[in-house]
């Protein structure tokens, strides 16, 4: 019986294979599914009917309506470059179908992407709204390809979030999304997943990204992964891991700006996969790429942010960088130095020559510019062979502005200072004055035996240079120091404090403090004053009792 039904089964197949070219003319048609329906019936149907079967199944089952020849309207469509003259198509006798309508708005919006002031009476336009109710009328039959660009074309034009046509069309992708390939969803998580997420569906935007994760063995080329990475891997953390490992895979085909978008995605989320960065070093090193200034700066960049030191691979972007220095801005000096620093890589040669480039364009380069080569000099104690000149420029510039900089930068400055010995006395004085160190103090607070509050300035505080009271502490009073973590005091994407900050608060214990710690975390998850007051009050009662229990 299965060997009849294996004959009977070959035979369907061969007649469908047969017939397919006759029916070209009309479309082209799913011969799988034809088949699959072919099969199902012959099993429940008598083999007599079969032929007939087959013949009425070919002619009645296509899942789509065909895409008819390309006609003139086609052309004119393609052709066209005014915005008006598109949509005089739609009166000028032309036999419009849906894929038509779907067509004139796609071009549409791609006239009026330079033209954002004309979007708005676009879609108050009466042609304008007929053509998409003529899209929306047999939306079911418009083309795949034709459908997803319909979509990013309407998400350009910005439609209204409630838009009937809108909200039918996505909807139509939903249920499209098992059909489409791996290249439209690739070219809507390109296109459109911006959209989605600020503005538009996120129901559609989520279930992009489970397609996107559950079918990522079909990606074939370098080019999808690495913009799918780009547009919508920060969204998903199982779908970034699973495009990790595809571009381990497909790394061997990627060329210079392939590997360094992929290296500047990682940056950006702060996502050190070594498996993949040592693969990408291995070609940058092993492969003869001509690598492009903004190649080698955005590579300096990514390997500096992710601190992932590769010898190679450092010299040969230092010996790049060194052949087009003349062609560097002071602004891209400045970055290229703070990238070297982040690595702890000093290149002499380099670094002379960012030193003297700085000089050359002195009146080109700003105060930010000189910050962050002073920063980056200190954290590598790179001393210039034209030291004098070049600290010259600094005091100049950085000197005049210092107080008008961010504290903590003028802290951070005024320290690379003393670490390159070239400190002066009024550098010194602006951030040890009391009124400038005390704001990195966020409150002290004196409490006795029984945790009443005391007046600080009546008593003796030997941590200030120049203490306002003169009373010895009482027996069992403690100082509470209430110190306030910002986000930026923190590791990435940790909870752990960055070491100065750690130094800060053991020169507080130090000091004889009892420290409560307010990170920004909890800080941010209180919403009334009673909850602030209350949060405080607990963690002081912490703190005092963690010291009496050593």
């Amino acid at each position: 019986m299965a060997v009849r039904l294996v004959k009977r089964c070959t035979c369907l197949l061969r007649e469908a294979a047969h017939l397919a070219p006759a029916m070209a003319p009309t479309g082209r048609l799913r011969l799988a599914r034809v088949a699959h329906k072919t099969l199902t019936s012959s099993a429940t149907s008598p083999s007599s009917h079969i032929s007939s079967s087959l013949t009425e199944l070919i002619e009645k089952e296509q899942v789509f309506t065909p895409y008819p020849e390309k006609q003139e309207v086609d052309q004119l469509i393609e052709k066209t470059t005014r915005p008006e003259e598109l949509l005089e198509l739609l009166g000028s006798g032309h036999n419009l179908h849906h894929n038509h309508a779907a067509l004139i708005v796609i071009r549409l919006s791609r006239l009026l992407s330079e033209k954002p002031e004309d979007k708005a009476s676009l879609i108050q336009d009466a042609r304008f709204q007929k053509l998409l109710h003529l899209a929306n009328s047999k939306i079911t039959s418009i083309w795949h390809g034709t459908l997803v660009k319909l979509l990013r074309s309407l998400y350009a034009l910005a439609l209204p979030r409630d838009s009937k046509v809108l909200r039918s069309v996505e909807q139509e992708v939903r249920w499209r999304m098992r059909r489409l390939s791996y290249k439209h969803l690739a070219f809507l998580a390109e296109s459109c997943a911006t959209s989605m997420q600020k503005q538009y569906s996120q129901e559609l935007l989520a279930e992009l990204l489970m397609h996107l994760e559950r079918r990522w063995t079909e990606i074939e080329d370098g080019r999808t992964v690495v913009a799918i990475m780009m547009k919508v891997g920060h969204l998903s953390e199982s779908l970034m891991n699973r495009l990790e490992d595809k571009c381990l895979e497909l790394v061997e085909q990627f060329g210079p700006n392939e590997l360094r978008k992929v290296l500047v995605t990682l940056a950006a989320q702060s996502r050190r996969s070594v498996p993949l960065l040592r693969a990408i070093s291995y070609h940058l090193v092993q492969k003869p790429f001509s690598l492009t200034k903004s190649v080698l700066l955005d590579l300096a960049y990514a390997y500096g942010k992710l601190s992932f030191h590769q010898t190679q691979v450092s010299q040969r972007l230092a010996a790049d960088l060194l052949s087009l220095m003349p062609s560097l801005t002071p602004s891209e000096v400045a970055h290229c130095a703070k990238s070297f620093a982040l690595l702890k890589w000093l290149n002499l040669p380099l670094f002379e020559a960012f030193a003297q480039h700085i000089l050359n364009r002195a009146q080109d380069t700003t105060v930010p510019h000189l910050c962050s080569m002073l920063l980056a000099f200190a954290r590598l104690n790179f001393h210039p062979e034209q030291e004098d000149e070049f600290f010259s420029l600094v005091h100049k510039n950085v000197g005049s502005a210092l107080t008008g900089l961010e504290p903590a930068l003028q802290v951070d400055l005024v320290w690379a200072l003393c670490v390159l010995q070239q400190a002066r006395e009024e550098e010194l004085r602006a951030v040890l004055r009391p009124e400038f160190h005390t704001q990195f103090l966020d409150a002290e607070v004196l409490l006795d035996a029984d945790g009443q509050f005391l007046p600080l300035i009546d008593f003796v505080a030997p941590h200030l240079a120049q203490p306002a009271g003169s009373q010895p502490l009482p027996p069992g009073a403690k100082r509470l120091a209430f110190l306030r973590w910002e986000f930026p005091n923190f590791n990435s994407r940790s909870k752990d404090l960055l070491g100065r900050f750690v130094l800060a608060r053991r020169h507080m214990l130090a000091a004889g403090f009892l420290v409560v710690d307010v990170p920004y975390y909890e800080w941010l998850e209180l919403k009334s004053e009673w909850q602030k007051i209350a949060y405080l009050k607990d963690k002081m009662r912490k703190a005092v009792a963690e010291d009496l229990a050593k």
